[in-house]
C-alpha cells in the first residue's frame, strides 16, 4: 500500500526587521556609483512584481552626462537571483542567493536615472534575465543536478496542483488557499523513483472558510494587503506521486480592522501585491517526508528550519473539497512547453500575477513580446506599456 504523505506543522516565532532601509543621498560625483545602484535595485524589486527578488551583484559600469541643475545616469548592472519570492516581506539585501546547483539566474540590466537638484529617480530600465549556466554546462558540472524545465510543464503543473491538494488538507489554516503562480520547477531522473520533479509555487488565501462546500478553485483571493501567502516547496515522483509539501507563510502587510463602510474581502479597492518594505513574522509548514537532489546526490532528505518550532504529526486521506483541478498554471498557461528549457523563446508576456486574474491567458511583461527562457520569470522592461495588445483581456 502506498504510504500517504506525513503532515508536520513547524510554527517559526522568527521575525523579521521592520526597520526600513535609509537610501544614500544620490550625486553627480563619481563616488556616488554605489548609491546610484541601490537606488536603481530598490526601483527594480519594487516595481518587480512576479518570480524572485533579485540583488546587486557588480556594478559593470556608469557614464554621468551633465545637464541642467543636475545630470542625466546610465548604469550597466549585473544581478542575480534570490531565493525570496516577491510575496516574501524580508528585504531583497538580506535574501539568500541560490547555489551553482540550484540553478543560478542572472540579469543584466541597463538602468537610466536623471540627478536634478539632490533629487535622483530612475526613468527607465530593460534586463536580460537568463540563467548562470546552461543545461550543457551544468551537465559538465553536475551532472546530477535537476534541470529548470517550463513553467508550464504538465507534468510539472500536475505535482503543483497536487501539493496544493495537499495544502488545503491542513485543517489548522483558517480558509482555503489557491495557487497565485507557479515560481519554478526542475526536474531529474532517480534510479529509485524514475522522473522527479521539485518545484516552488506561491499561494493565496481566498475568501473561503475551511471545511465550505465550495471548492478551492472556484474561491476568490482576499485583497493582497489582507490575505495571507505561503511560498511552497514540493517533490513529487512520476512512480510514487507527491513526496513532500514545505510552506513558509507571510502575514497580510494590512491587519487594521476593516471600519464601517469599508472594502470587504474579495472587493478590493487596489489591485497589486502588497507593500513589504517592512518586516512581518512568517512560519513554516511541512507535508512528508520527500527527498531533494544536491550536487552531490540523487537523493537527499529535506529538513525544515526555523526555531521555536512546535511540531504535530497527522495523517491524511483525500480532502472531499479539494479536488486537486486547480486554476490553470499561471492562469491560463503559457502554450506548449519547449523540449529544453535552456532555449529562449519568442514568447508573450503579460499581467502580473498580482492582478489575481486566475482564467485569462499569462501575459507575463505587460504584454510585450520578448526572447526570455520559458523556466524564469524575467525582470519585465520598465516603464511598462499601457497597450494591451487583447482587448479581451481587459474583461474581468
Amino acid at each position: 500500500m502506498k504510504e500517504l504523505p506525513i503532515l508536520v506543522l513547524l510554527y517559526s516565532a522568527v521575525l523579521l526587521s521592520s526597520a526600513a532601509p535609509v537610501l544614500e543621498p544620490v550625486t553627480c560625483s563619481e563616488d556616488s556609483r554605489a548609491a546610484m545602484a541601490r537606488l536603481a535595485m530598490f526601483h527594480i524589486n519594487e516595481h518587480h512584481d512576479h518570480g524572485y527578488k533579485f540583488k546587486l551583484n557588480e556594478i559593470q559600469g556608469n557614464k554621468v552626462e551633465k545637464a541642467d541643475n543636475g545630470c542625466n545616469v546610465e548604469l550597466l548592472l549585473d544581478l542575480l537571483e534570490t531565493k525570496c519570492h516577491v510575496v516574501n516581506p524580508q528585504h531583497f539585501e538580506d535574501c539568500e542567493l541560490r547555489r551553482v546547483d540550484e540553478r543560478e539566474v542572472m540579469a543584466n540590466c541597463t538602468v537610466m536615472m536623471t540627478v536634478k537638484n539632490s533629487d535622483a529617480k530612475v526613468t527607465k530600465y530593460d534586463c536580460d534575465t537568463r540563467q548562470v549556466k546552461t543545461n550543457m554546462e551544468m551537465m559538465m558540472i553536475c551532472p546530477d543536478c535537476p534541470t529548470l524545465i517550463s513553467l508550464d510543464s504538465p507534468e510539472g503543473i500536475k505535482s503543483v496542483n497536487e501539493g496544493v491538494k495537499k495544502f488545503n488538507q491542513n485543517t489548522t489554516n483558517q480558509r482555503y488557499y489557491i495557487l497565485q503562480e507557479v515560481g519554478r520547477i526542475s526536474s531529474a531522473y532517480m534510479m529509485a523513483t524514475g522522473m522527479s520533479y521539485f518545484a516552488e509555487f506561491a499561494l493565496v488565501e481566498t475568501h473561503c472558510p475551511m471545511g465550505s462546500r465550495i471548492i478551492p478553485e472556484a474561491c476568490k483571493p482576499l485583497c493582497p494587503d489582507r490575505a495571507h501567502h505561503a511560498v511552497c516547496s514540493s517533490s513529487y515522483s512520476s512512480t510514487d506521486g507527491l513526496q513532500s509539501v514545505e510552506c513558509e507563510f507571510y502575514p497580510p502587510s494590512n491587519s487594521t480592522t476593516l471600519g464601517p463602510g469599508e472594502q470587504g474581502p474579495g472587493e478590493c479597492r487596489h489591485r497589486g501585491r502588497p507593500s513589504h518594505a517592512g518586516g512581518h513574522g512568517h512560519h513554516r509548514h511541512t507535508h512528508g517526508h520527500g527527498h531533494r537532489p544536491n550536487a552531490s546526490s540523487h537523493e537527499h532528505h529535506q529538513h525544515a528550519g526555523g526555531h521555536g518550532h512546535h511540531r504535530n504529526t497527522s495523517s491524511h486521506g483525500r480532502h472531499p473539497d479539494a479536488s486537486g483541478r486547480g486554476p490553470p498554471p499561471h492562469a491560463g498557461g503559457r502554450g506548449p512547453p519547449p523540449h529544453d528549457a535552456g532555449q529562449r523563446q519568442d514568447r508573450k508576456v503579460g499581467p502580473p500575477f498580482n492582478s489575481y486574474h486566475r482564467l485569462k491567458p499569462f501575459l507575463s511583461c505587460h504584454g510585450f513580446r520578448t526572447n526570455f527562457d520559458p523556466a524564469l520569470h524575467p525582470i519585465c522592461p520598465w516603464p511598462h506599456s499601457e497597450t494591451n495588445p487583447d482587448p479581451k483581456l481587459s474583461q474581468s
